[in-house]
């Protein structure tokens, strides 16, 4: 059955489009989103939502949506979806960051101009019938220093926008490495000698614990006397009060914004000032941006749900369509290492700790730790998914760690998982051959070569004789196929292990037979998701 997705708000025709070319079922109902007793009727019929800003995800909603497995929204901003309550749902966030990301540079660059040259006063002084050209004199862009806080995607844009314009710019960003700033042709500096020397300042950055009131009071007090500061980014970057009041003593000659603090803002100590620019947040209101993110979030959600693809996540691991189908049988195998130690595992977890080997060192090592988090807590709750396992384990309090090393064994690549309780450390480790298809090859130390089924019998023992008879007899008189057997040992009389893969589920019967024999320390039945 085809994937099924929901459009809940306006999206372009070409976007909806993409989804049926691509053999999902969409049904679009752009005004759906604004009614939120339908939408919670109906969304228990999708696996997919695609969304702009006026659908409201709540947690009541989220539950509601028993196989909704990915969200994408058509911009940047998601603060109408509970992101921590679609996590523990196992439900994908994605958002477009880049289908705007031109729009919103050039929205900074038209307000800077607009600042610089005090347009929007001007025009409505002239459209008054006045014509006060002595009173809007203005500055020119050329040679003045910009100085860009955030070089990121957009604020690279705006870098190199502004250098075309023959400016001077130098930015602060502690991610900006000096390589990309020498590739840009600017000045990476620290926030203090920014504030000093920049004539303009435009941000461009995201809204977080450490950015938040960025240019506060006191950074606004060590800018240079005149400095013009632009906000196309978020609110709550710039202290607005203080900002109102440099303005005021004309410390700062003006400021221009399309963002604020509190939106819709229907107030704000910037209004009604001398040279301030303020437009209701249009940073990405273009027509080419809203198209470009609606083709781009209708691709996202497309690639998800036929091939397991991830971009743009906010809150799992992104995985490109390349790498998942490179990745897509150790994803599985991870799912499995995980699902057997779940599966045999009966009391609280303390730690997780995955060792990567080889080849599969160099993937997309946060992803697989995903999997096989997700295996290990299906046992105890199938809905589980990579979405909702890390945070299931950090609520739980479950430390998990990583290491990665290079090829140290027979494999070109192979993963380990082990478990740490208060009672045992508990480990098994896989590759996956040529075929594609993935194989265990030790378990509890203990070398092996099994093929992973669907159905699978797992015991422990000593290293005797009749073993194999007393597991094929058992399997072969009560009508269970054996399809592979795998057998492994420590050393010769010492501990044994014996795999099984079996056409269909063990009866109980069938297991506690095994058991009375008193040849089996361990007789645990496993299933595998293939």
């Amino acid at each position: 059955m085809a994937p099924k997705v929901l459009v809940s708000d306006k999206l372009s025709p070409t976007a909806v489009q993409i989804f049926r070319d691509r053999g999902i079922d969409v049904d679009f109902q752009p005004d759906l989103g604004k009614d939120k007793a339908k939408l919670l009727e109906v969304i228990g019929q999708y696996d997919g939502l695609a969304i702009r800003s006026a659908t409201k995800v709540t947690e009541k909603i989220l539950a509601a949506a028993t196989n909704l497995k990915v969200i994408g929204r058509a911009g940047i901003g998601v603060d109408n979806v509970d992101r921590e309550a679609a996590s523990k749902n196992g439900v994908i966030v994605m958002n477009t960051p880049f289908g705007n990301m031109i729009t919103t540079a050039e929205h900074a660059i038209a307000m800077m101009f607009a600042v610089a040259r005090q347009i929007p006063e001007a025009s409505a002084s002239t459209h008054a019938g006045k014509w006060e050209k002595s009173k809007f004199m203005g500055v020119e862009l050329t040679s003045k220093t910009l100085g860009v806080i955030g070089a990121g995607n957009i604020g690279g844009i705006v870098c190199d926008r502004a250098l075309g314009l023959k400016m001077k710019v130098v930015a602060y960003d502690p991610y900006l490495s000096q390589e990309r700033a020498d590739k840009l042709g600017i000045q990476k500096v620290e926030l203090d000698e920014l504030l000093a020397r920049a004539d303009f300042i435009t941000l461009h950055v995201p809204f977080t614990d450490q950015t938040a009131n960025i240019l506060s009071a006191e950074n606004i007090a060590k800018t240079k006397k005149g400095v013009r500061i632009v906000n196309c980014a978020r609110g709550g970057l710039v202290d607005e009060a203080a900002l109102a009041e440099a303005l005021k003593s004309g410390h700062v000659a003006g400021a221009a914004f399309d963002v604020f603090a509190v939106e819709p803002a229907t107030d704000s100590p910037l209004f009604n000032l001398p040279n301030v620019v303020c437009t209701p947040h249009l940073g990405a209101a273009t027509t080419e941006a809203q198209e470009n993110v609606a083709l781009q979030v209708a691709e996202q959600i497309s690639d998800y749900l036929l091939t397991g693809a991830v971009t743009n996540a906010l809150n799992m691991p992104s995985v490109t369509a390349e790498e998942a189908k490179v990745m897509g049988p150790w994803i599985k195998l991870a799912d499995h290492l995980g699902a057997f130690i779940g599966q045999m595992t009966d009391e609280p977890i303390k730690a997780i700790n995955i060792l990567y080997d080889g080849s599969v060192s160099e993937m997309n090592l946060a992803a697989l730790n995903c999997s096989a988090v997700a295996g290990i807590m299906k046992a105890a709750n199938p809905d589980v998914n990579m979405v909702s396992a890390p945070i299931i384990a950090k609520d739980r309090g479950i430390k998990i760690s990583t290491t990665n090393q290079a090829k140290s064994g027979a494999f070109d690549g192979y993963v380990k998982v082990t478990v740490v309780t208060d009672k045992r450390e508990r480990s098994i480790a896989g590759t996956v051959f040529s075929d594609g298809k993935p194989r265990f090859i030790q378990i509890k130390g203990i070398n092996i070569d099994a093929e992973i089924g669907a159905h699978m019998l797992y015991t422990t023992n000593e290293d005797v004789p009749g073993i194999i008879g007393t597991l094929g007899q058992t399997m072969g008189g009560n009508g269970v196929n054996i399809a592979n057997f795998t057998l492994g040992r420590s050393e010769v009389g010492g501990e044994a292990i014996a795999l099984l893969y079996v056409d269909s589920a063990i009866p109980a019967p069938i297991l506690a037979e095994l058991k009375t024999t008193g040849m089996f320390q361990s007789v645990n039945p496993l299933r595998f998701d293939v």
